[in-house]
């Protein structure tokens, strides 16, 4: 591995024209200087990235890194830090940093957050499912394979023998579109989809009890989309699941929820995310 020091970590920044104290006008900028550690983890990060330093490689000591970089220990530990908060090392065997690939979870949890903290409204989460899910299901009926078309249909299978119970309802429509996101076979298109299931819980966790019908016409729906992924009936599969949606719209209507509200977000949507149960 071949990690290289000299990294300025300068930032160039405007600022308004000042007076020497001669007068004059000077258009000079500012240095701001990023921390140490901030300069550490980029430098690391900037060679995991690129492809330098590949995920299950081992990384240099503390020590190591501290003379390679031209840094104290100390503020090697804190880059070291801000890397394993993103998920791009961790420590495995002996306690050694080696390099790692963020989970899903970890990645979805964060964005589930910021997206809570934006108070994102029912009709934005509806506006984006609109465009995302008829367009997974579209792929999922071109590349779904026997094992995700199996977990579908043990999805759809456990549904209707649960039907009466709300929890168990909502966690098993999020893990129906998450099934679906995997069988497109589309990492990116899993990353986006993924922090909508744990906003969905949120935005659905009062719906079953206010409209008893939706539970019926869940089923109805996720049974008719499954038959057309597994069939690979691709136009099928993406006009039921865009009826589906649709759907989800004249639900809210029906409970009296202004459609326009923020949703509230549930601390169990999160613990969906991160340990996939609530």
């Amino acid at each position: 591995m071949a990690l290289y020091g000299g990294r300025c970590g300068c930032q160039k920044e405007r600022i308004t024209m000042a007076t020497t104290p001669e007068g004059r006008k000077s258009s000079l900028t500012n240095l701001r200087v990023e921390p140490g550690y901030k300069r550490v983890a980029a430098a690391i990060e900037e060679q995991i990235l690129n492809g330098q330093m590949t995920a299950g490689e081992v990384l240099p000591t503390e020590t190591e890194l501290s003379e390679i970089l031209g840094v104290h220990r100390s503020t090697v530990r804190e880059g070291i830090r801000a890397l394993e908060n993103a998920g791009l090392v961790q420590r495995g065997a002996g306690k050694r940093l080696r390099v790692s690939v963020p989970e899903m979870s970890a990645v979805s949890s964060v964005v589930t957050r910021a997206l809570g903290m934006k108070q994102v409204s029912f009709f934005e989460l509806w506006e984006m499912q609109m465009q995302l899910e008829p367009f997974a299901a579209k792929l999922a009926a071109e590349r779904i394979d026997p094992k995700i078309a199996q977990a579908l249909q043990d999805n759809v299978t456990a549904l209707r023998q649960n039907l009466y119970d709300d929890d168990f309802v909502i966690q098993n429509d999020i893990e129906f579109h998450q099934l679906i996101a995997q069988a497109a076979k589309n990492p990116v298109l899993s990353m986006s989809t993924a922090p909508i299931g744990a906003l969905l819980f949120s935005a659905t966790v009062n719906l079953y009890s206010q409209v008893n019908q939706a539970r019926h016409r869940l089923l109805a729906a996720h049974e008719f989309i499954l038959a057309a992924i597994v069939e690979k009936d691709i136009k099928a599969a993406e006009t039921w699941m865009t009826r589906h949606i649709k759907d989800f719209q004249r639900g809210y209507a029906m409970s009296g929820v202004d459609f326009h509200a923020p949703i509230p977000l549930d601390p169990r949507a999160l613990r969906f995310v991160e340990w996939g149960s609530f």
